[in-house]
């Protein structure tokens, strides 16, 4: 199965999801046909088994956010913490992509992509509350800086953006806790 899964995630960024076919994902996995159907039903299974995975690393890492403070430590935690997004965000790009493209439709993909992004903000919303002065509401402040941060990773990720990743997480960490805390803090 997880030789399935690595292969779909492979096809998907080079073919992209709607070219992918169930014979690219098997022959990448050097298994069969049966061996596929004995998992997923269809390219879609598969795709669905892909983006739960990906909901359960957002979740695991929204939960992993240390408490970052106004000062540098807190600039570096963030930054960190960044890093780790971005880590996830190269692993699983290409799923991201499909369903962040799905979104502008009806698509169930986009729905799921959606919701996915919504429990992440969620989590990192209470992440961040605790420590965010009285003048900055966590909800608007955790929508807007997920917001920039996947739309970041996916701008670099698809070369839209042409920009190191070390420039990215030091800008991303630089914004986002200038954000929540003021330039004087950072």
């Amino acid at each position: 199965m997880r030789k399935l899964l690595d292969a779909g995630v492979s096809v998907f960024e080079t073919r992209g999801y709607h070219a992918a076919r169930v014979d690219d994902i098997v022959k990448l996995a050097r298994t069969s046909h049966g061996t596929f159907y004995l998992y997923f039903s269809n390219k879609e299974d598969l795709f669905r088994a892909l983006a739960q995975e990906v909901g359960d690393a957002l979740q695991a890492l929204a939960e992993s956010l240390p408490l970052v403070g106004p000062d540098g430590a807190g600039r570096a935690a963030l930054a960190e913490w960044i890093g780790s997004f971005a880590d996830l965000y190269d692993e699983y790009g290409p799923v991201v992509r499909a369903w962040t493209e799905a979104e502008i439709g009806t698509h169930e993909f986009g729905r799921l992509g959606t919701e996915m992004l919504t429990r992440f903000t969620l989590t990192f919303t209470d992440r961040i509350s605790g420590s965010l002065p009285d003048r900055v509401n966590p909800a608007i402040a955790a929508l807007a800086l997920v917001a920039m941060l996947e739309r970041m990773n996916y701008y670099v990720l698809s070369k839209q953006v042409n920009v190191s990743r070390a420039k990215m997480i030091d800008t991303l960490a630089g914004v986002m806790h200038a954000s929540l805390y003021g330039t004087t803090h950072a």
